[in-house]
C-alpha cells in the first residue's frame, strides 16, 4: 500500500493531456512560425477564464453547496454559451464578471454571471462597464436579460474604480428596465452593490442559505452592537416577506429552473407578445370543480361570509390547470399569477377570501401595483377577479400610508393598456370596487357570477338604508327591559335579576331583529341586479362556464390588440 498522502482533486488522472494543433487537417506538418505562437496565445486567452482558476477556488464553492458560475450557465440550457467581452486582465482584471449570450428554448437571452472562485465575484471598474455594456445589447436587441448574483461588493483594491463600475451598471440596468424584462438569481453572500443592482431588475428569486442585503451582519454588529445572523438579517424569509424577494425556493438548481420556467411566460421586451404555446385543453371545458367549491363554501352554516381560496379558481381556468404565482408567500389576500388561457399568457390578479377576508391593506396594493404595472408595460393581458370587503381600516394600516399604497395600486389599473377582463365573484364593496378594474377605470369586460355582492357598503349598510327602522326597533329596547323587569318582580323575582333577565331576552331580540335586517339588506342591494340594470356589469356568468367565456372573450380582445411600447418608454415601478 502506497504511504503517500493523497490530495482531492476535480482533475481526472485518467484523462490524457490536451495538445491543440494549429495545422489543417490533411496538412503536412512543417516548421512553426510567427503564426502559430500568436494561434496558441489566442487559445490561451479563450479558455483563461475557465482555467486560470485554482481547483481549491473550485473545491471551496462545492464544499458550500453552490455552484462555478459555469456549472450554472449549464443548468439554464444545453447549449454552448456565447461568451462576450473576454477582457481579463493581467492580474485577472474583469474575470470576476462572465456575460455573454444564452439559447433558452429556443430564445436568445443576454446573461451576466458574478465567478466568486475569482476575487469573490466583486465588480472593479473593467467589469463593471463590461456589464453595462451587456446591458444595453440587450436593450437595443431587445431580449431579456438574466442575471446569476454572487458577490462580494466592490473590488476594494480598485478604490473608486469598482464604484464607478457598480454607477455604470446601475445606469445601464435602468435605462433597460422596462424596455426589456430581467430575473436575477440570488446566491452565495451579497452586499453593497450586489444587493441594489439585482433588485433593479423584473424579479428577484432567492435560494435558501443565502443572504444580500446593503450590509452584512459584521457592520450591523459593530455600528449598532446588535447580534444577528444572515439568515434572520437578509435571508429569503425576510426578503420574500417584505417584497424585496419575489420568489423563494430550496436552493440553486431551483433557481436556476425557476428562472427558465417563468422566462416562459414573459416576453422578449416590451414590444412583443409573451410566447403562445399550443395546448390540447379545450376552451370550452366545463369548469364544475368551480361549481361544487362555491356551493360548498355557500350552502355551509356560514353561507355567503364562507371564505374560499381563489386559487382553485385560477386553476381550474388556466389551460391543463397550470399557472405560475408571484410573490405566493407575501400578503396572500391577494393572488397575483401568470398563467394560459388558450395558450395565451395572461396575469390574474385575485382577491383571495381564505385570507383577511380579501382585505386590501398596504402590502397586497403594492404587490398588486407592481405586477399590474408589469403586466401593462410587457403587452401581458389581464384577468382581475374581485372577492373583497373593501380596504383594511385601523390605525396601524394608516400610519403604514394605505393611503398611498391604494393609490399606486388604483394608477397602476388606470393606466393598464393590455386587454382586461374583471370578473366579480362574491363582494365588490365601496372604495375596493371603485379602484378594481372596473368600466370607469378602463376595462374592456365586466362580468359577474349570480353570487355577485355589489354595494356601496356591506351588511353595515343598513345602518344607513333602514335608519328609520333601526332607530325604532333600537328606542323599543329600553321599554322591553321595563317591562320585562316589572313582569319578572310581579311573578316573585329578584329586582337584580330581574333586570338582567330582562335586558338579556331583549338583547336576543334586538340581533334577530337585526339580523332579519342583514338579510333583506342582502336580498335587496348586496346583488347583482342594480349593476347589470346599470350596466356596471356586462353580463351574468355561470361557474361551470367561466374558462369558455373568459376564453373567448380574451381571445377577441387579444385580435385587436397590437404589442407596442407604451408612451414611449415607461419604468417597471416608481
Amino acid at each position: 500500500m502506497s504511504k503517500k498522502t493523497i490530495k482531492p482533486s476535480l482533475k481526472n488522472p485518467l484523462a490524457t493531456a490536451e495538445k491543440v494543433e494549429f495545422t489543417i487537417p490533411g496538412e503536412i506538418a512543417g516548421k512553426t512560425g510567427p503564426y502559430e505562437e500568436v494561434m496558441k496565445e489566442g487559445h490561451d486567452l479563450i479558455e483563461r477564464p475557465i482555467k486560470s482558476v485554482q481547483v481549491s477556488q473550485i473545491e471551496k464553492q462545492h464544499f458550500k453547496n453552490r455552484m462555478t458560475v459555469w456549472e450554472r450557465i449549464k443548468v439554464l440550457t444545453e447549449s454552448e454559451p456565447n461568451i462576450l467581452f473576454q477582457n481579463w486582465g493581467k492580474n485577472l482584471d474583469g474575470a470576476s464578471l462572465v456575460t455573454g449570450i444564452l439559447n433558452v428554448n429556443g430564445r436568445d437571452v443576454a446573461l451576466y454571471g458574478h465567478d466568486f472562485t475569482v476575487r469573490a465575484g466583486s465588480i472593479d471598474a473593467t467589469n463593471g462597464q463590461k456589464l453595462a455594456r451587456l446591458m444595453y445589447m440587450a436593450g437595443e436587441k431587445g431580449i431579456p436579460l438574466i442575471g446569476m448574483n454572487d458577490s462580494a461588493g466592490a473590488f476594494v483594491p480598485a478604490g473608486v474604480g469598482g464604484l464607478d463600475g457598480y454607477a455604470e451598471a446601475f445606469t445601464a440596468l435602468r435605462k433597460i428596465s422596462g424596455v426589456v424584462p430581467s430575473i436575477m438569481c440570488m446566491f452565495g453572500f451579497n452586499a453593497g452593490g450586489g444587493s441594489y443592482l439585482p433588485r433593479q431588475g423584473s424579479f428577484v428569486i432567492q435560494p435558501e442559505d443565502t443572504f444580500f442585503g446593503l450590509t452584512g451582519p459584521g457592520v450591523v454588529k459593530s455600528v449598532l452592537g446588535e447580534d444577528i445572523t444572515p439568515e434572520e438579517l437578509g435571508g429569503p424569509k425576510v426578503h420574500s416577506a417584505s417584497g424585496v424577494t419575489d420568489l423563494a425556493v430550496a436552493d440553486e438548481t431551483a433557481a436556476l429552473r425557476t428562472a427558465v420556467r417563468l422566462l416562459s411566460y414573459i416576453p422578449d421586451n416590451n414590444f412583443s407578445m409573451a410566447p403562445f404555446q399550443e395546448t390540447s385543453d379545450p376552451l370550452d371545458r366545463k369548469t364544475w370543480e368551480i361549481n361544487t367549491l362555491l356551493k360548498k363554501a355557500f350552502n355551509s352554516p356560514t353561507g355567503f361570509n364562507t371564505p374560499f381560496d381563489v386559487s382553485i379558481i385560477i386553476q381550474q381556468i388556466c389551460d391543463h390547470g397550470d399557472y405560475f404565482e408571484i410573490q405566493p408567500t407575501r400578503a396572500r389576500e391577494a393572488i397575483t399569477a401568470f398563467g394560459r388561457l388558450g395558450g395565451n399568457v395572461v396575469g390574474f390578479v385575485a382577491n383571495n377570501s381564505a385570507v383577511a377576508s380579501g382585505q386590501i391593506d398596504c402590502d397586497s396594493a403594492l404587490k398588486i401595483a407592481r405586477f399590474v404595472r408589469f403586466c401593462n408595460i410587457y403587452n401581458i393581458p389581464l384577468i382581475f377577479m374581485e372577492d373583497t370587503t373593501g380596504f383594511l381600516p385601523g390605525r396601524e394600516q394608516e400610519a403604514r400610508g394605505i393611503v398611498q399604497a391604494g393609490r399606486s395600486m388604483l394608477d397602476s389599473i388606470v393606466d393598464v393598456r393590455t386587454p382586461r377582463i374583471l370578473l366579480i365573484l362574491r363582494n365588490a364593496f365601496g372604495g375596493a370596487y371603485a379602484s378594481y378594474n372596473n368600466y370607469p377605470t378602463g376595462a374592456d369586460l365586466v362580468l359577474a357570477l349570480p353570487t355577485t355582492r355589489l354595494a356601496v357598503m356591506g351588511p353595515a349598510g343598513k345602518e344607513f338604508v333602514y335608519k328609520n327602522e333601526l332607530r325604532k326597533i333600537r328606542g323599543t329596547v329600553a321599554d322591553m327591559v321595563k317591562k320585562g323587569a316589572a313582569e319578572r318582580i310581579a311573578a316573585g323575582m329578584d329586582g337584580v335579576d330581574a333586570k338582567k333577565d330582562a335586558e338579556k331576552e331583549a338583547a336576543e331580540w334586538l340581533k334577530a331583529e337585526e339580523g332579519a335586517l342583514n338579510l333583506r339588506y342582502e336580498k335587496e342591494l348586496m346583488n347583482p341586479k342594480e349593476g347589470l340594470a346599470l350596466g356596471s356589469i356586462s353580463s351574468i356568468v355561470m361557474p361551470t362556464d367561466l374558462r369558455e367565456v373568459l376564453g373567448k372573450n380574451m381571445n377577441f380582445l387579444l385580435r385587436h390588440y397590437k404589442p407596442c411600447a407604451w408612451q414611449a418608454v415607461q419604468r417597471e415601478f416608481h
